[in-house]
């Protein structure tokens, strides 16, 4: 009988990634306990590091925002 495959939310995902990376908890223990396969942690891993600059983008651009806001009361 096939297993019914989970969706991992993006901050699950994130939590998973976390846990390996700084709480030093194994790959394989996380792939048995959230029934992964190694190669979906792996994929994760791999986007979560080519999209990290991301997460501060968005910061930089609301940074933006508020500075041109400022900028046009000014004038």
């Amino acid at each position: 009988m096939k297993r019914k495959r989970k969706n991992y939310s993006a901050n699950e995902k994130v939590a998973i990634i976390k846990r390996h990376l700084v709480d030093k908890v194994s790959v394989s223990d996380l792939c048995d306990e959230y029934l992964l396969n190694p190669t979906v942690f792996y994929r994760w891993q791999k986007e979560f590091f080519e999209n990290g600059a991301a997460a501060f983008e968005k910061s930089d651009a609301r940074r933006q925002r508020a500075e041109r806001k400022r900028f046009e009361e000014l004038e």
